[in-house]
């Protein structure tokens, strides 16, 4: 059953109308909550004027931050780090906004019309203050202070890595590269927006709340919720229905969701709030942003020898509380899946007039992908070695492997550690699904012919199975079914199905047989959730765990009714069989209404069981699965471009992509995860990009300015997998959701920067829009450039 590609759980439900999203969630009575936003980067708050709205009939509740009894908490710090310094988000501003969106001031409403036109009658007062949007800039000593007292000269945090010695390994070089690569910020923009409803019970005498949330981890969001509201842990049920897409910033606790739950409590009635696209773009958090200063270091033999220099990330106003997450993995991305003796690189962590930074899908590893990668391309064409022959050079070999990059993980639990893998193996197979050599006589042929092919092709790793655990609880019922509940939520990735056919094999049921449910904290005690491509690893093993151990229970139990040894039963399809006599049976269903007591089945098996602690009631086990030891897939992505210089415009002719996530629980899941993947990555390659103005005002909050990749844009995808197994987890799996992200920048630079040689251009940044392209031909070093020719559709060598 491990490997089969069985249908989705979810989608008869998804496909057919009755998925259920936060949207959907309408309990009776039902008000519903707007947000009044900043228009302003930076400027101190001289009134917050609700007169007007609090006039307006139906308006249930108005208020700015200084009308809360008690006051309102700072969002509280989840992720930490020494060399932090916190600057926590407000729930409302109260003293001084620091970026256009931060939520100034709440309207509550019999309707959201009602709700929006109230908030558009708040009157806010700004003294503007001088913004900051520049990374370098806001480390200036004369730069505009957003934290003076927390976090002066606009340091949030500075993190040196060091491993080996890198001056000693530049001393002894033959050559270095050098290069400044910017990596631009990108919303992630899931099919829902973020969303909440939550529903007081104060009928009992403590009071309860059920908050319906578009969350990836809910176990968490249920601990925040708690802790600010004075509630008890037992008081919060959180769950996360169907998810429309979350990426990483679903995975923050944003102001709403407090204020909700607060009021909802406050006025005894429900209240809901859904963003809109506009909030979206302003209030979600978002990521990238990164300014690299680096330089490699070579052998005579193009071997790396070191590498160094700074990363600067752009945080934006505050502490998301994960805002050091995506630089600290940039830095543990840097080695690739090669052997770098020596790395020296400060990871800055800068504080400017931007929405919140946090991770969204890659969290870090694309930015870490695209400087080693960029400085190997870079470094291939100074001392004339093709590009994957100088790859071959540095990648790590099966027998290296487990490999200590001695890079320190991000939460202080020893350092990276490749655990498996065979990266030469995959880069050949990729080179041969590509036709690397033919495809490079094409682009000699394209180029006297007045056409610019480029081909690029990056190897990556991407680490999966963070920590610190993952909670399953798997049980078998009266009627013989399976029930499953696990801590991870689902935003779309196929969660039930994955642990559904993990607990079909471990138990020997029928997949059809087992019943899943995901985010709800109602379901299992603890949990974590879903991000950093932890939930295969993570919630696979722990329900992995947990049915190994019904199955353990149902075999001891079938063995004393049996009076057989447990070695002398197989099981197969939810039946208990005595080897070499199969009428000597019992199923499930009997076995569940044994263990649960009385027996309801007195005619077939009239004893009745004597229960104790090595035989307890019930056919059901919880297991946590500690997922600390961290594992890493890893892959080759390949692509051959077509670049049109005049228009800027690129076009992929053909993208290959190998990938091994160790064992494939269910192949068509893993397919569904890499596509989505890449097109996310293409967009971050050539199409989303926000910007800001010197005041630090949005230049993007439309659609019509930030372009998504649709199928238009997508190329056809050649996909091949290996199986290396993990030998970090009993199922030997690792992650797979966010490989097809990763090195996709990367890839597209590279093969763009490749079909312009021609003209002299070396591509430092992402995404690489036309203009982008274009300003760079037009400030090409080379003094033989071609002129551009009049441009036409690609035709023979488009090959898909």
């Amino acid at each position: 059953m491990i490997g089969q590609a069985l249908r989705r759980k979810e989608d008869v439900r998804l496909l057919t109308g009755r998925g259920r999203y936060v949207g959907d969630v309408q309990p009776p009575g039902t008000l519903h909550m707007a947000i009044v936003r900043s228009s302003h980067a930076h400027a101190r708050l001289v009134r917050v004027d609700l007169t007007h709205a609090r006039a307006l009939p139906d308006i249930a509740l108005a208020r700015a931050a200084a009308d809360f009894d008690p006051p309102l908490p700072r969002l509280p710090a989840v992720v930490g780090h020494p060399s932090m310094r916190h600057a926590l988000p407000h729930v409302l501003a109260s003293d001084v906004v620091r970026y256009v969106g931060e939520p100034i001031a709440v309207v509550v409403a019999q309707d959201r019309y009602e709700a929006e036109d109230a908030a558009d009658l708040v009157a806010v007062d700004y003294d503007p203050l001088p913004p900051v949007v520049d990374v370098e800039a806001a480390l200036r000593p004369d730069a505009a202070q957003l934290h003076p007292d927390e976090a002066p000269g606009n340091l949030m945090a500075r993190v040196p890595i060091r491993v080996g010695d890198a001056d000693a390994a530049f001393m002894a070089a033959a050559s270095v590269v050098r290069a400044q690569l910017r990596i631009g910020r990108c919303s992630p923009q899931a099919m829902e927006t973020r969303a909440v409803v939550a529903e007081p019970d104060l009928r009992g005498p403590r009071p309860a709340l059920t908050v319906w949330l578009t969350t990836q981890s809910p176990h968490t969001a249920r601990r925040i919720l708690a802790v600010l509201l004075g509630l008890d842990e037992a008081q919060v049920r959180v769950i996360a229905p169907d998810v429309g897409g979350g990426f990483g910033a679903k995975n923050r606790f944003y102001p709403e969701y407090l204020l909700a739950a607060r009021l909802a409590l406050e006025l005894g009635r429900p209240v809901k709030w859904v963003g809109d696209r506009s909030e979206d773009f302003l209030a979600t958090y978002q990521e990238r942003d990164q300014l690299q200063e680096l330089e490699l270091a070579l052998d005579g033999q193009g071997r790396i020898l070191g590498l160094r220099g700074r990363i600067l990330n752009d945080n934006g106003a505050y502490d998301s509380s994960f805002g050091i997450v995506p630089p600290l993995t940039t830095a543990m991305t840097l080695p690739g899946p090669y052997r770098l003796p020596a790395l020296s690189v400060d990871v800055v962590c800068v504080y400017t007039n931007k929405p919140p930074l946090a991770p969204y899908r890659g969290a870090g590893r694309p930015q870490g992908v695209f400087a080693i990668e960029r400085l190997l391309d870079l470094a291939a064409a100074q001392v004339g070695i093709d590009p994957v022959e100088l790859r071959r050079r540095n990648l790590l070999r099966p027998e290296d492997l487990p490999y200590d990059t001695g890079v320190p993980r991000r939460d202080g639990l020893g350092s990276v550690v490749y655990d498996s893998g065979d990266y030469p193996a995959m880069l050949e197979r990729a080179l041969a699904e590509l036709d690397y050599p033919a495809w490079r006589e094409r682009q000699r042929r394209a180029r006297r012919e007045g056409r610019f092919l480029g081909i690029g092709v990056v190897p990556y790793v991407e680490m999966s199975g963070l920590g610190p655990y993952e909670t399953a609880t798997v049980r078998v019922d009266a009627s013989g079914r399976v029930q499953v509940f696990a801590g991870c939520a689902s935003q779309g990735q196929g969660h039930e199905t994955m642990v559904a056919q993990i607990v079909a094999h471990r138990l020997g049921v029928r997949y059809e047989d087992v019943e899943v449910t995901v985010g709800d904290t109602a379901g299992v005690p603890t949990g974590i959730g879903t991000f950093a491509s932890r939930s295969a690893v993570a919630a696979g093993n722990a329900a992995s765990g947990a049915a190994t151990r019904v199955r353990d229970k149902i075999l001891n139990l079938a063995s004393r009714l049996l009076e057989v040894s447990p070695t002398d039963l197989e099981v197969s399809e939810g039946v208990v069989r005595v080897r070499g006599a199969p009428s000597r049976s019992l199923s499930f269903r009997q076995l569940a209404q044994l263990a649960s007591g009385p027996n309801l089945d007195a005619t077939r098996l009239p004893r009745q069981l004597r229960f104790s602690e090595e035989l307890p009631p019930g056919l059901e086990a919880t297991y946590h699965f500690d997922s600390t030891a961290l594992n890493y897939a890893y892959g080759v992505h390949a692509a051959i471009v077509e670049v049109l210089p005049d228009l800027g415009e690129v076009r992929v002719l053909r993208y290959v992509i190998g990938h091994d996530c160790g064992v494939e629980i269910n192949p068509q899941l893993v397919r569904g995860q890499i596509v989505g993947g890449f097109a996310q990555g293409l967009g971050n390659a050539l199409y989303e990009f926000l910007r800001w103005d010197d005041e630090g005002q949005p230049l993007v909050r439309t659609y019509m300015d930030y372009l998504i990749p649709t199928a238009m844009e997508m190329p056809d995808l050649v996909l091949f997998h290996t199986q290396v197994p993990s030998p970090s987890n009993p199922e030997g799996v690792k992650g797979v959701g966010e490989g097809g992200t990763i090195p996709v920048p990367a890839v597209i630079n590279a093969a763009v920067e490749d079909a312009l040689r021609p003209f002299g251009v070396r591509l430092l940044e992402s995404p690489l829009s036309p203009e982008a392209i274009v300003r760079a031909i037009s400030e090409g070093s080379a003094s033989d450039a071609p002129t551009p020719p009049p441009q036409h559709p690609a035709s023979d060598v488009a090959c898909r």
